[in-house]
């Protein structure tokens, strides 16, 4: 289920699979210009890096922004066509891939207000469901997520603490799950270990994120 998946830095995620999907492309290494489609959760830096998306960024990629951001996409150069807005709680569709948003936001803590209308995704590939979380703490809606691989924030502070995550994927109960946001600007490995120390025994943890990147 994590072939040619990798966890590049921080909260940035690549599949490298039928096509080449970036999540939050964040601290990329090179110009790789590679990416089929590019999926941005929310509009902070270290998820909108309009630097990274740049690297990635080819000539016909497509682009899955939330729509306070669509402005700012149309700038770096996206064909109005590749450009797919959102909001949560809906279903799409683009290239054979489902995709639902799933609402992400802050509950205890004011850095990801719900009114936002910040998201996580829930994608459908090859008959495997990825959730990939966002910025959020445990909510009504992402406890009712069902899905095969979970990749949940752990670092704390801006979201959930490895505690917090475990406690939603402990509810979710994905076959896999996979910490991210930590390892730069906050959180660390220790934060990873944790959440994987705390999953369910039935539920696979497994640290991806290899690369330094402080």
């Amino acid at each position: 289920m994590l072939e040619n998946i990798e966890v590049l830095c921080h909260a940035s995620i690549k599949f490298n699979r039928e096509k080449i999907i970036y999540f939050d492309p964040f601290k990329i290494e090179k110009e790789y210009h590679d990416a089929d489609i590019i999926f941005i959760t929310h509009s902070h830096y270290d998820h909108f890096s309009e630097e990274d998306i740049q690297k990635v960024k080819k000539l016909d990629t497509k682009i899955v922004v939330t729509k306070d951001l669509y402005d700012r996409t149309k700038k770096l150069g996206f064909k109005e066509e590749n450009i797919l807005e959102v909001i949560p709680n809906k279903n799409y569709y683009m290239d054979n891939i489902a995709i639902k948003t799933i609402p992400a936001y802050n509950t205890n803590k004011q850095f990801h207000p719900k009114e936002n209308n910040w998201v996580g995704y829930l994608i459908k590939l090859n008959d495997i469901t990825y959730y990939i979380a966002g910025d959020t703490d445990i909510t009504e809606e992402n406890q009712k997520v069902r899905c095969d691989v979970a990749f949940v924030p752990v670092g704390g502070t801006y979201t959930m603490t490895a505690q917090e995550a475990a406690e939603l994927v402990n509810i979710i109960n994905p076959k896999v799950a996979v910490p991210v946001h930590y390892g730069s600007i906050v959180g660390t490995k220790q934060d990873a270990t944790n959440f994987i120390r705390l999953l369910h025994p039935k539920i696979e943890g497994i640290i991806l994120n290899k690369q330094k990147c402080d």
